[in-house]
């Protein structure tokens, strides 16, 4: 059986990574999204297992010095990562994995996984887009919002080590663009 291949999506918060991989799967379910694990508390209309697995800052670090990470960063003070063996699983299975995460994340998933994973960076139209946007979601506070749009800055200023860079000025056409690159680049 042909191995799946790993495909790691990222770029700033409120880029619209999650939208874009979502509709994507709406029309590929041959391809499965990983679940990531953080430390942050539960949002509104998220779903433990589903949108994440939430976990305490202590269970996320039992996780990490048990190797059970493939990858994991502290971002806005919260732990991300995604899960190893669940990833490992579903590649040896066949089935292409995305993993929906940080760029320190992809980095570290880049090192370990090398030519096993190719890496595609969202990318907003502007950064004043990518403000509005953070706003108009109204999930975090002004200071949230200042500190996910230094963190964009540095994001966007490494997304030259990507193989793939979509940019998400039209929803349709981002989720195209990820369907071409996944379909005529990755199988």
């Amino acid at each position: 059986m042909k191995e799946g291949k790993l495909i790691v999506v990222s770029g700033p918060s409120g880029v619209g990574k999650d939208t874009i991989v979502n509709k994507y799967l709406e029309k590929h379910s041959e391809d499965e999204l990983s679940i990531s694990m953080t430390s942050r508390p539960i949002r509104d209309g998220e779903v433990n297992g589903v949108n994440y697995y939430f976990k305490t800052k202590e269970e996320f670090e039992e996780a990490i010095k048990n190797n059970e990470m493939l990858e994991f960063a502290l971002y806005n003070g919260n732990y991300y990562g995604t899960p190893k063996a669940e990833v490992e699983e579903r590649i040896k299975n066949g089935i292409n994995v995305i993993l929906v995460i940080e760029v320190v994340g992809a980095m570290n998933v880049k090192n370990i996984m090398g030519d096993k994973c190719t890496l595609i960076f969202i990318m907003p139209p502007s950064m004043e887009v990518l403000k509005n946007r953070l706003m108009n979601r109204g999930t975090d506070s002004k200071e949230s919002i200042e500190g996910r749009l230094d963190i964009a800055k540095k994001e966007i200023g490494i997304s030259d080590k990507y193989d793939f860079i979509i940019i998400n000025d039209n929803l349709e056409k981002a989720v195209r663009d990820l369907e071409n690159v996944i379909k005529n680049n990755i199988n």
